[in-house]
């Protein structure tokens, strides 16, 4: 049988993102850390929880993560919430969204690309990354 070998890095940084996210979701209501930075950060804190179990190539898995959140983006669009009779849970509301937007889009691929970026830099110097 074939052994599981969790990252104990990403499970780290999965659970420091998962604070924030959660502390950014449902306290903090201004301009710029909620509506953009917390975009920023679900990708990333996706994509940690993937890298957790899998050890593919990291431009697959961040490529994948952004995919993923694009479309849930473009459910928010279509209004998922309501069609899940989830309009009065503020959890709901909060994981899924209730407004698409083009700039959620951009802060996702924002994400996507410091995800990138992280991982390349750590592979030239040799060095395992966090990211």
């Amino acid at each position: 049988m074939k052994s599981v070998i969790l990252s104990k890095k990403y499970t780290i940084l999965f659970i420091i993102l998962l604070l924030s996210e959660l502390y950014i979701g449902f306290f903090v209501n201004d301009t710029i850390i909620r509506p953009y930075i917390g975009d920023l950060l679900v990708v990333i804190l996706i994509y940690s929880f993937i890298r957790i179990f899998i050890h593919n190539s990291y431009l697959i898995i961040a490529l994948s993560t952004f995919i993923f959140a694009c479309l849930v983006e473009f459910a928010q669009y279509y209004d998922v919430i309501s069609w899940l009779g989830l309009e009065d849970s503020k959890t709901a509301r909060v994981l899924i969204g209730t407004s698409f937007s083009w700039i959620d889009i951009l802060a996702y691929f924002g994400g996507f690309i410091l995800i990138i970026l992280v991982e390349e830099t750590f592979k030239r110097k040799n060095i395992q990354p966090v990211l």
